[in-house]
This record gives structure tokens, sequence and C-alpha cells, in this order.
């Protein structure tokens, strides 16, 4: 298993609680799914702590190995008193349920996104299509941590989505791809 996540409530402490979740969906080996479950909370409590945005490609270097074939995707969410703020760098996803309905909070990352692909190739990288779309024919997301072999088209700069609590939110939902790439096959008769 190459997978792993991350629940940390009340993980910086202050006036409010903030509670930290992650799943990280390691390829090559779960080394760096490993480290970002035993480091992300710290990075991201830091940068809430001092008020610095953005993970770095220097800070996601400490939980990347030596290893330039590994990597992982990550999402991740705070969900503090009046706000639920998502990171995603991959094809994993966060969805709230708001009244009974789904509410997207991530996009994936997938090297045939059309954002995704003129970036890939801007910086003179391809996306070959074998077994779906890859970036150089390798892997099948856009933005991992990790896949140092394959910089500067798989960048590990995440998506950041901000959205206020209301009433009506239920439960929120991190799921790696695994779960949401279902097949439907419709010829089979469910018995």
């Amino acid at each position: 298993m190459e997978d792993a996540v991350s629940v940390r409530p009340d993980f910086v402490r202050g006036d409010h609680r903030y509670h930290f979740f992650g799943v990280y969906v390691g390829h090559g080996c779960s080394h760096v799914a490993e480290s970002c479950r035993n480091r992300m909370h710290e990075v991201v409590a830091e940068e809430i702590s001092t008020s610095r945005p953005g993970l770095d490609r220097e800070r996601c270097a400490i939980m990347t190995p030596r290893c330039d074939h590994v990597g992982s995707t990550a999402v991740v969410a705070v969900v503090g008193p009046d706000r639920i703020v998502v990171a995603s760098c991959g094809d994993s996803r966060a969805v709230l349920s708001h009244d009974g309905a789904p509410v997207p909070l991530s996009t994936d990352h997938k090297p045939d996104r059309p954002d995704e692909l003129w970036r890939i190739e801007a910086a003179g990288g391809r996306v070959i299509y074998w077994d779906g779309a890859r970036v150089l024919g390798v892997l099948a997301t856009s933005r991992a941590i990790g896949d140092n072999h394959l910089k500067p088209y798989v960048i590990s700069e995440p998506e950041v989505t901000v959205r206020k609590r209301k009433e009506g939110d239920e439960c929120l939902l991190l799921a790696s791809d695994g779960l949401w790439a279902v097949r439907r096959q419709a010829d089979v008769p469910v018995e």
C-alpha cells in the first residue's frame, strides 16, 4: 500500500480550533506519502503561524526522498470555525456534502486538462496517450510532490480553495483517485 492518511485534530494552538486532514497517494513507493503524512501538518501549521502562503518547492523537498522516480499526490483540508481550506496537488479529491448535495472543493490535475496541457507543453514537455493521458508517457497526473525526474513538467504547486462554512454543511470527504475512478460496466447484470 503506497497511500497514507493524516488526521490531526487541534493541530494549531490558539484562540480557535483548527483541524487538519490529508490523503496522500504514493506512486513508485510509499516514502513520499509517508513523509507527507508525518510532516505536512507541521509545514501547514508553520505557514499559518507565520502567515506565509503557499507550499513552495523548497518546503515540499523536505518530504521527498533522494530517489527521483517516486512521488505522491496530496489533498489536504484545514477546517476552522469559519472556513474550510483545501489544497490539492494531483488527482485525489475533496468533496463537501451540503444539504445532501456534493460540492467539489478540488479539481483533478490531469495532463489533458487544457490549462495543465498548455503548461506542460510550454515548459517543453509532452503528454503521451498510453493507457490514458500521461506526462512524458509516464505519470497520469500533472501535479505531485516528488517525481523529480519529471520536473519541470510535473509541479508540486497546489491549487487552493477557501470556502466559508455554512449551515447545511454535513461532512467533508477526502479520497484518492481510486474512489473516484470507477468504471461502469453497463452490460453487466446486477444480481
